[in-house]
């Protein structure tokens, strides 16, 4: 963490990055790093090829991955953060990087499903067991899960697809008087809303490609601890792995970074306006917007978030698959696609999605799940009610 702590985090993310490993090597200082693309770094004189803590090979990162580290590290108020190529790259080299054959992790029933395929799959090749605990499991009811084997517990809160929050600051808490390690998938609160490593979480992993990078046309994920000994582990395994990431994504990220609250909080007011309209309308069962007051998670986040962003999801009344895709088909300004975080808003069906482990998902109706992105709220809630309007026809006509 750097002395810049005082500051406001809108100007500490304006000015983060600047640094002498970013510059190492430029006769002129822009406002903005350089964008270096090499893979053989030549070198001064014979002593500086093996000399500990030079740039010897650009797969490590030159200048612009440095201040885009540097950056991050201030958004998560972290010590070290590194950039791999995704958000699934930064989950599965989080989890290889404190895991090994014969370890346990429990994890977060309601988590991504690339973390669940890479906890069922790549994970159980290698000799590691993964249980699932409740997305509301609280502390208690994890570390009662908890066996010798056990090393790790992976939060999602909230659920990206069915919104659960669970009480991070009370599991974080429980788990280091366990020895456990703790690691959140923290790409809803996007490092700015939330802050992990500041309620005792010893990791705290992102997908860039969403809020930070904003622009809905960049992959990359990240990986942010205060732990030294953590860090040392993480740079490990993306070394030994071989992973590298791009100087254009990495200069593409920082750039979405420096506004970052600006765009987050049109996200979330936005949002709140939709999904406060959203309650009201008769076709729609629930609405899964942990800023209403009507949520289960409303303590929860009004506890440990300074705010909301874009993504929320909905509980339509009971409706067939085709009064579902009706629904969809009539959207005009939502676009249908995966991923979030971007300028343009968004919707998809998530039944088709939901695994469950630990705790039977049980709800009335279809979940569908909304990003609402820079247009209009207004708009936005015309587009939706065009879509209501097709999902009640059908429902109508069926029944």
């Amino acid at each position: 963490m750097s002395n810049t702590a005082a500051w406001d985090a809108t100007t500490r993310l304006v000015h983060a990055g600047d640094s002498s490993a970013a510059r190492e090597g430029l006769a002129v200082k822009g406002a903005n790093p350089a964008v270096q693309r090499a893979s053989t770094v030549l070198l001064p004189d014979a002593a500086a090829l093996y000399a500990h803590g030079k740039h010897s090979y650009g797969r490590g990162g030159l200048g612009v991955q440095a201040a885009l580290e540097s950056a991050l590290s201030e958004l998560e108020q972290a010590e070290a953060t590194k950039v791999m190529s995704s958000g699934a790259a930064a989950i599965s080299g989080a989890l290889m990087s404190v895991l090994k054959t014969g370890d346990e992790v429990l994890v977060a029933d309601g988590v991504y499903r690339p973390t669940r395929r890479c906890c069922d799959e790549l994970l159980t090749r290698f000799g590691v067991t993964t249980r699932y605990f409740a997305s509301r499991a609280s502390a208690d009811e994890i570390m009662a899960m908890a066996r010798p084997a056990t090393q790790a517990i992976f939060l999602e809160s909230p659920a990206s697809l069915s919104f659960e929050f669970q009480d991070v600051p009370a599991i974080a808490a429980a788990a280091r008087d366990r020895g456990l390690i703790t690691l959140i998938d923290n790409t809803w609160g996007a490092g700015l809303l939330f802050k992990p490593l500041e309620v005792g979480v010893d990791i705290s992993i992102q997908a860039l490609t969403k809020y930070v990078s904003g622009g809905s046309d960049v992959f990359m994920g990240s990986v942010a601890t205060r732990d030294h000994r953590l860090a040392a582990r993480v740079a490990d395994t993306v070394q030994t792995a071989g992973w590298s990431v791009s100087p254009d994504d990495c200069y593409s990220v920082l750039r979405g970074l420096r506004t970052l609250p600006f765009r987050l909080a049109r996200h979330g007011a936005s949002a709140m306006e939709v999904a406060a309209w959203l309650e009201i309308q008769p076709e729609v069962a629930q609405v899964l917007c942990p800023a209403l007051t009507s949520s289960p998670d409303h303590a929860v986040w009004a506890r440990d978030y300074t705010g909301i962003n874009g993504l929320f999801g909905l509980i339509l009344k009971p409706g067939s698959t085709a009064a579902i895709h009706a629904f969809l088909n009539a959207l005009r300004l939502f676009g249908l696609g995966f991923s979030w975080g971007g300028f343009e808003s968004l919707a998809i069906a998530c039944d088709p999605q939901i695994q469950r482990t630990a705790k039977r998902w049980n709800v009335s109706g279809p979940l569908i799940r909304l990003h609402v992105g820079l247009e209009s709220p207004a708009d936005l809630r015309a587009d939706l009610r065009a879509g209501l309007d097709a999902y009640g026809a059908l429902c109508e006509e069926q029944a």
